[in-house]
């Protein structure tokens, strides 16, 4: 992989992490209509440390609170635990369904699930979706709002976000909005549980992917930063759009990649 190709699949996976137009699929796409070499699942989960860089950095004053506030409970477990901490631990079990999906489905994941005919269903499943739970839900539950029951909710969908073309983002979007969260809280919530399990699977990948040699060290690097930088725009620019707009936008989107992928696969001129 070269520098410049790292560079691009890095603000790819920077902005279409946090959208809900899934960054797997992308990250299979770009290279797929560039002509490139598919960089691999490997690739893909270490360059989510980039994106992990920036969910935290634009978070870390609530990641502190839930923190302290954690440690505050663990200290004196006599009196109740604050907001911050039960958030804290929301984060960590609900981030437990994909944890044991991606370990029970590691060999799919990085090949079959890969295929460019799953990814085109997927983008067009999951848009579907998206759109009912706009036209349903309530949107009334504001962040602090979330407990146990609805955490685990999005947790189980998260888990669904190993197959490519689904979504991170995405799925726990429709989760978050279908129990009745507010679009911007649904984002926030489907950011912060994110961390977990991106760091989990970028750290698994890491040393794999270090030893086979099929990505430099500065490419790794440039791809990394891109991401970061990428990532941490694509987060401010979602949670402002998503306090006065829909998603519809990301809905039409998915549909018509998902549409023209299935065309191009139909007709031969793109190989699955």
């Amino acid at each position: 992989m070269t520098t410049f190709e790292a560079l691009v699949l890095g603000i790819v996976q920077g902005v279409t992490e946090f959208l809900p137009i899934s960054s797997t699929a992308h990250l299979r796409i770009v290279p797929a209509l560039a002509g490139w070499g598919d960089a691999g699942a490997a690739f893909t989960a270490v360059l989510q440390l980039g994106t992990l860089a920036a969910v935290v950095g634009y978070f870390l004053p609530d990641l502190l609170r839930m923190v302290r506030a954690s440690i505050a409970w663990l200290a004196d477990r006599s009196r109740p635990p604050e907001p911050a901490a039960r958030q804290f631990g929301y984060i960590i079990l609900g981030t437990l369904p994909v944890g044991v999906v991606g370990l029970v489905f590691k060999h799919a994941i990085e090949g079959s699930l890969r295929s460019l005919w799953v990814i085109s269903a997927a983008l067009i499943v999951v848009a579907v979706a998206l759109a009912w739970v706009e036209r349903t839900a309530r949107h009334s539950r504001d962040f602090d709002d979330i407990r146990l029951r609805d955490a685990m909710i999005i947790g189980c969908a998260q888990a669904l976000a190993v197959v490519p073309g689904v979504s991170r983002s995405g799925i726990t979007l429709v989760a978050a909005l279908a129990i009745g969260l507010r679009r911007d809280a649904a984002a926030r919530f489907s950011f912060l549980l994110g961390v977990p399990a991106i760091a989990a699977a970028g750290i698994f990948e890491l040393k794999p992917l270090l030893k086979s040699n099929d990505v430099g060290g500065a490419a790794l690097a440039v791809g990394l930063l891109a991401a970061a930088g990428a990532g941490y725009l694509s987060i401010a620019w979602l949670l402002r759009f998503l306090r006065a707009r829909t998603t519809m936008p990301f809905v039409i989107y998915r549909v018509a990649l998902g549409a023209l992928l299935l065309a191009l696969l139909a007709s031969g001129r793109l190989a699955p």
